[in-house]
């Protein structure tokens, strides 16, 4: 099993000690199942965006301060079923390196399935602190009247905006962006799926005209989805330029280099793994579990803001280190 499971890794560098130990063994039972079934990993995804999706009504409704025992049982719920979003996203993945059913529709899919689970949980958590906040209140000293309540839940909706777009979208999507570069370092160009925004957009212009209005549509939002993760990290772009100039194809550059990059990267991947679901899904299961649900914005945006702009400015200092030698 040993062997089998690590063969439906992308690497165990990659990877935290809760995912490595726990999470994707468990994912590795589920994808052996879905195969005897000939379930695709797509349609894997697609359920798991269903579960995560579904786990936002139980967060929306689920207070033991004012719903006592069924308001925690509603959150235990909901947490429960994002769980199982989790272990179903990463088992899809794993069940499509065991099967080789690996597709660029797929990719898409799996880098959107987590937006699609926080953006109706954070529409609850703004509905559940409209009509649930006389704790914060009563530690803020404000009078719960409706003009206040009305005012703190606009401000609470701001946040969540914030948080959603500004934090755990940009976030994740630099994680991600992350965990491929370290692949490619690490295992070349078919050991990563490092994709860059010129070249997807080829593929959208090069779609055929009666393509799937959904393939065009996932396409295209690829191609931003990729160039923000560009913009963002320029002095890397700036190396991959360098290294494309000095040896034409990545998978000829030397392997000094390679481990070079491999060995000032891996304490990057350490933090870039906080920034990743495991972390966050905790607290949102903390906040939510003691009745402050609007304190997971002030903390995507405070905390994992700054843990984005660490692992950011860390992994372009080495980059620029790298192509300022080359």
């Amino acid at each position: 099993m040993n062997e089998k499971y690590r063969a439906t890794l992308k690497s165990t560098e990659t990877e935290d000690w809760l995912d490595l130990h726990v999470i994707r063994p468990l994912c590795y039972y589920c994808a052996v199942g879905f195969a005897k079934f000939d379930i695709h990993p797509n349609t894997v995804t697609i359920l798991s965006m269903f579960v995560g999706v579904a786990s936002a009504f139980f967060f929306g409704c689920g207070s033991f301060y004012y719903g006592g025992s069924q308001g925690l049982l509603l959150n235990v719920i909901a947490i429960v079923l994002l769980m199982i979003a989790d272990i179903l996203d990463c088992t899809d993945g794993q069940l499509a390196r065991m099967t080789g059913k690996k597709s660029r529709i797929g990719r898409i899919l799996d880098g959107v399935a987590g937006f699609t689970w926080f953006f109706p949980i954070y529409v609850a958590l703004v509905l559940r602190f409209y009509f649930h906040h006389d704790l914060e209140f009563q530690w803020l000293g404000i009078e719960n009247n409706e003009t206040n309540t009305l005012l703190a839940t606009g401000i609470v909706f701001l946040l969540g905006i914030a948080s959603g777009v500004f934090g755990i979208a940009g976030q994740q999507r630099l994680a991600d962006y992350y965990i491929q570069v370290h692949l490619f370092f690490l295992k070349g160009e078919k050991g990563a799926e490092l994709d860059n925004s010129a070249r997807q957009q080829e593929i959208y212009d090069q779609m055929p005209k009666d393509a799937p209005l959904y393939e065009r549509m996932f396409q295209k939002s690829y191609i931003g989805y990729t160039q923000k993760q560009e913009q963002v990290t320029p002095q890397f772009q700036r190396l991959m330029t360098l290294l494309r100039q000095k040896f034409g194809s990545a998978d000829i550059i030397p392997a000094q280099l390679r481990e070079d990059f491999r060995q000032r990267s891996l304490p990057v991947i350490f933090w870039n793994g906080l920034l990743t679901f495991n972390f966050r899904e905790t607290w949102l299961f903390l906040f939510c579990l003691l009745d402050i649900p609007a304190a997971l914005f002030v903390f995507e945006i405070v905390v994992m803001g700054a843990l984005y702009k660490y692992v950011n400015h860390r992994h372009e200092s080495f980059c620029k280190e790298l192509a300022d030698s080359l």
